[in-house]
């Protein structure tokens, strides 16, 4: 039995449940590309090409389509398959992103689910574990830091 400290309460999942899915997958791959993209090895990069994968936080009732495309993560509408599907609560996530769990102990606990390509879920989860990585910082993905990098971005086109 999950520990309700850990999961989102019930009306804040309903309300995130109800807002487009497009919107939040676009968003989440601008923070993925701002964290990871860089770092990713060329074997990995070739690996995930064309790949869907999918973010799935089970408490906040929402998921991420996205796929390495051309260099960089990139949104992709909800479909019904996906490559991967990875998927836990948001807390475990942020426990993941912060290097204050391992995905082992997660995994084997039930509290992190692997669907699809196992092979795929593997590379992307030993890649992570790789890289070194400074622990995850909530507020250098904050809407305005990833907002103000995305200006940066175009003004530099």
């Amino acid at each position: 039995m999950q520990d309700k400290r850990y999961t989102l309460p019930e009306p804040a999942a309903k309300m995130l449940a109800l807002l487009p899915a497009y919107p939040g997958s676009w968003l989440f791959v601008q923070a993925l590309n701002l964290a990871l993209a860089q770092q990713l090895p060329q074997d990995v990069r070739a690996r995930l090409e064309g790949k869907k994968l999918r973010l799935r936080v089970d408490d906040a009732r929402v998921a991420f389509d996205f796929e390495w495309r051309n260099g960089a993560f990139a949104a992709c509408r909800p479909q019904a398959e996906s490559d991967l599907t990875i998927g836990a609560a948001a807390h475990d996530f942020v426990l993941l992103a912060r290097r204050q769990e391992d995905p082992d102990t997660l995994f084997f606990s039930r509290r992190l689910a692997l669907e699809g390509d196992t092979e795929l879920g593997l590379l992307f989860k030993n890649t992570l574990d790789a890289l070194d990585v400074p622990a995850f910082d909530l507020a250098a993905l904050a809407p305005g830091r990833v907002l103000a990098h995305l200006r940066r971005g175009r003004a530099s086109r």
